[in-house]
């Protein structure tokens, strides 16, 4: 009997190049047969990535963000996501941190990727940060989310070179590329069980 697909609930607030990528990954990569994407979400209505998931026969949800309360909004995310069955809420460029509701509805299954080592740099403008301090190399890092600003335990890291990177654009384009390839095998690893996470467990 064939295993149920793992069903990706994808966060974006942008153009979501992470998304596409992981997108290809379950249409013909390492993804192909082990997951779906159940829908692709933003807080911003007028996302690229919305369109560009659209365009690729996606399902799509959105609820503006602006101008609400963090946890009164995530809790109004969290019943939309829940209408998707996701088993994993998968962070690609979603500009929001996360509420302590949010990370505990999705418990040890919500995923991000971020552009250089949680313990040196969390945070936004990560990209901007090896930049500015001239790093020979930066990382990328894709951890569990839990209830802290990228403090999760990290499931992988990979090395991106930025020796004769002189500009900003090709840092960045250095990065994506990594992000792109390992985000998509660490949520193949998740889901087969090669990579087996804990998060501490919260008494409530």
């Amino acid at each position: 009997m064939h295993k149920p697909l793992a069903r990706l609930a994808i966060l974006l607030s942008g153009r979501g190049s992470n998304m596409l990528a992981l997108a290809e990954a379950v249409r013909a990569g390492v993804l192909h047969g082990l997951a779906e994407v159940a829908v692709v979400f933003s807080n911003d209505p007028a996302a690229l990535g919305l369109d560009a998931a659209a365009a690729l026969g996606l399902p799509t949800a959105s609820l503006p963000s602006k101008g609400r309360k963090r946890e009164s909004f995530d809790l109004e995310v969290v019943d939309i996501l829940r209408e998707y069955r996701p088993n994993y809420v998968v962070l690609a460029g979603y500009m929001r941190v996360l509420s302590p509701a949010f990370v505990r509805a999705f418990a040890g299954r919500i995923i991000n990727i971020h552009p250089a080592d949680t313990h040196q740099h969390q945070g936004l403008h990560a990209y901007e940060w090896a930049f500015d301090n001239r790093l020979s190399e930066t990382k990328i890092t894709v951890h569990l989310v839990d209830e802290g600003l990228d403090t999760g335990p990290i499931l992988a890291q990979e090395v991106v070179n930025l020796i004769g990177a002189d500009t900003l654009a090709e840092v960045q384009r250095r990065g994506l590329a990594v992000e792109h390839t390992l985000y998509a095998e660490t949520l193949a690893n998740l889901i087969t069980g090669a990579a087996i996470p804990t998060l501490p467990t919260h008494n409530s």
